[in-house]
Formats: C-alpha cells, sequence, structure tokens
C-alpha cells in the first residue's frame, strides 16, 4: 500500500454480506422519488460537473443525506426518464453509512476496524459514502484524477478509500485502473466551493496533469474483494461497455488526529451529521 498507493484484497466481504448490500440498495431504488428539478446528471469531466453537480444545491447538500445521481443520456429536456428509473441511477451517495442499517454495520464491521488499525490509522472518521452501479452498456467512465483533489486536508495523505467490490469487476464492466506509485507528488488540482453569488456552486483550482496511459495498470477484483485506495494516487475506471453491471459500495475515510478538513470543500460535516468514528 505504501509503495503503490493502493492495496487489493480477495475476498474481504462474503457473498451473504455483498447480497445484503445489493437488497439493501434495491430497497432503497424501490422508494426512490425524485423530483425533476433535483435530476441531476453525474460526470466526472471537468465542464460537465461543473455543470450538473456545480449548479445544484441538491448535490452540495448531499453530504449528510441519501441521495440519487443518474447517467448521462437518461433523462429528457424536462427530466423525465428515457430508460427504467432504477437502470438510470449512476450513484447513491454521500451518507448511506449514516443511514441505513446495512451499510452502516458494513461501515464499521470488525475487520474494516482491524484494517484501519493495520493500516496505522488513529482517529480515523468516516466523510462519505456512495453506491456506484456503472450500469450495463451506458455506465460512464471515470476519468483519471485523485480523490484528493475532491476531499482535501492539511496536511495531504490523511484521505482512504474503501471500494468494495459488490459483483466480479473486470476490464470488460470497468474495473478500476491504476498508476502504481503516483500517490507520492501532491495534487495539481482542487474542486472547491465557489464564492457566495457565483454561477456554480464549486469551481476547480489548478489543472489536472495529462497522464501517461500507458502508466496505468488494469486492477480486476472478484466479488467482496476491497480496493483501499491511498487520496493521492492516481486513478480511473473506463466506460462499461458490456451487459453486466459493475456495482460497488465505496467509502472516505479521514485520519482526523492532527488533520484539518478544508473548509472550502464541497463537502462538510453537519450539525446533524458530524463525521462518525470508524471505531465504535
Amino acid at each position: 500500500f505504501r509503495e503503490d498507493g493502493f492495496l487489493v484484497l480477495e475476498h474481504f466481504f462474503s457473498l451473504e454480506e455483498c447480497d445484503s448490500m445489493r437488497s439493501s440498495i434495491q430497497r432503497i431504488l424501490d422508494g426512490m422519488e425524485v423530483p425533476p428539478h433535483c435530476r441531476t446528471e453525474f460526470s466526472t469531466k471537468e465542464e460537465e460537473q461543473l455543470q450538473s453537480q456545480g449548479s445544484s444545491d441538491y448535490f452540495l447538500t448531499s453530504g449528510d443525506k441519501v441521495r440519487f445521481f443518474f447517467e448521462k443520456g437518461v433523462l429528457d429536456e424536462r427530466g423525465n426518464f428515457l430508460i427504467a428509473k432504477e437502470k438510470s441511477v449512476s450513484k447513491i451517495g454521500h451518507a448511506l453509512h449514516a443511514h441505513d442499517p446495512v451499510f452502516k454495520q458494513i461501515t464499521h464491521s470488525s475487520k474494516v476496524q482491524e484494517l484501519g488499525r493495520k493500516l496505522g490509522l488513529e482517529r480515523p472518521v468516516v466523510v462519505q459514502s456512495m453506491y456506484i452501479f456503472k450500469q450495463p452498456g451506458i455506465g460512464g467512465e471515470v476519468t483519471p484524477h485523485q480523490d484528493a483533489t475532491f476531499l482535501h486536508t492539511e496536511p495531504l495523505g490523511k484521505v482512504l478509500g474503501f471500494w468494495i467490490a459488490l459483483e466480479d469487476a473486470m476490464e470488460e464492466n470497468g474495473c478500476l485502473w491504476f498508476i502504481p506509485g503516483s500517490h507520492t507528488s501532491g495534487i495539481t488540482r482542487r474542486m472547491v466551493r465557489a464564492a457566495q453569488g457565483a454561477s456554480t456552486c464549486v469551481e476547480f483550482v489548478g489543472s489536472e496533469p495529462a497522464y501517461d496511459d500507458s502508466k496505468f495498470i488494469p486492477v480486476p477484483i472478484s466479488k467482496g474483494g476491497l480496493i483501499v485506495i491511498h487520496g493521492e494516487v492516481v486513478h480511473k475506471s473506463e466506460m462499461n461497455s458490456s451487459g453486466f453491471s459493475r456495482h460497488v459500495y465505496t467509502f472516505h475515510v479521514m485520519e482526523a488526529k492532527g488533520t484539518k478538513w478544508s473548509k472550502e470543500n464541497w463537502l462538510q460535516p453537519t450539525p446533524e451529521l458530524p463525521f462518525p468514528p470508524l471505531y465504535t
């Protein structure tokens, strides 16, 4: 992990645990009612991020709630679904770990806590969680990025992602790709809250460098596997053009000891939901 910036742990969760998360998200989908004006398409392309998430309070205030974000091209100009709504969702976030008992149990499970201790985390807190669908045929690409661009701490190096495959994640259906060792040279871009009165809620400061495609390696993982992701390692995933989805539950923790969470981050703790300690 210290050398590469990521760590692959196959069979970390049981198939039953994976299925319980999938059942839980199905219940949440069954009850999904999204007002048309809140229907936000999720994108990782900078311009599109600023237009969709960036202009949407629905995104900016989702840190302590369970909210729905959609793939590109699934809504008409009036915000009506062009395909079955449950097949149109890109992700659900950002506080499943706080509001759903199944995701809460998984996030704070004894094996996750034990792994946190093995990684040297002293006072980790959970900052956000997401369920990502990577829908068959339309699951969008996630462009090369570092998580610390969006979840900035002082000092850097205090954020970790836990990425759990709830189905086999292969090259065909959009597994993660990493540049090993790319977590050691800081970040060049940040997404920050825009000043009051700006046309978007967030803006980017700095720019993402052009990454050498040949340096990325695919990291397939089977159902139940966990990938631990350093906040500054460069990673991406390709579009899912296969006929199979690639469901994932992922959450981020921050080492709170001696760390300052940036007030400029889009995601902020709230009085209703301060970042909960990982260790219970």
